[in-house]
């Protein structure tokens, strides 16, 4: 019998569980802490004409998830699709009840604000994507955790940006630690691992590794932006 690698080597990322010898070919969501079984029709095979990206991303074949449309070069792994399809039926249910939310708030370090997580907000920004960033949306004189509050309540969904800095931070349990928190209350959380790996992540919290993610390790970032503007996008 195959044996999962995740206990030595971890599952850095949903594309990285897709190659495990024991987790790859099962149906298996692990979009929940401590991972959960449930199978997701949701995607169907790009074959082997699905092209490449044309931002840098994986090229050939792949898996096509519902939501993405027929004209998209981006290539996603089974995994990933398991891993997001819970994420975008929060996002449908959300979008249908609340229409006027914005489609992501970007969690991030504070040393980030001015590299990764600013090219990972213009990025997102340059595909249409409504995105709270506290370098934007926070001005002079509002207190900082009623903004992030305001700006978590009025988010479709979450995205953490993993980086040295983030893991760095978060023993110290600071802002970007008490914005986790909140975002891991619920279901609609996408990590982003960047500059680091899950294996690093693990260490420092637990819980947020078991969520399944994206990482530009496997994926440019300007590959990562567009899964996730093709995740939110309605």
């Amino acid at each position: 019998m195959a044996r999962c690698t995740a206990p030595v080597h971890g599952h850095r990322s949903a594309a990285a569980a897709a190659n495990c010898p024991a987790c790859g070919g099962r149906s298996r969501s692990y979009g929940g802490y401590g991972g959960g079984y449930s199978s997701y029709p949701s995607y169907s095979s790009a074959g082997s004409g699905g092209g490449s990206s044309s931002s840098g991303g994986r090229s050939g074949g792949g898996t096509r998830p519902r939501w993405s449309r027929s004209t998209s070069l981006v290539a996603y792994t089974p995994a990933e699709v398991r891993a997001l399809t819970p994420i975008r039926e929060s996002v449908e249910k959300i979008a249908a009840k609340q229409p006027e939310l914005r489609d992501v708030f970007l969690c991030h370090a504070w040393d980030d604000r001015q590299g990764a997580a600013k090219e990972l907000h213009d990025l997102l920004e340059s595909l249409g994507v409504k995105v709270w960033f506290s370098e934007k949306d926070v001005t002079l004189g509002v207190p900082l955790l009623r903004a992030i509050d305001k700006g978590l309540a009025n988010s479709r969904i979450g995205i953490v940006l993993v980086t040295p800095a983030l893991l760095s931070c978060l023993p110290k349990e600071g802002i970007a630690d008490k914005e986790l928190s909140a975002l891991l209350a619920g279901e609609r959380l996408v990590p982003i691992v960047h500059n680091t790996t899950y294996e690093a992540l693990r260490e420092v919290s637990p819980l947020l590794a078991s969520r399944s993610g994206l990482s530009t390790e496997e994926d440019p970032m300007a590959t990562v932006a567009t899964k996730i503007s093709e995740l939110v996008k309605i």
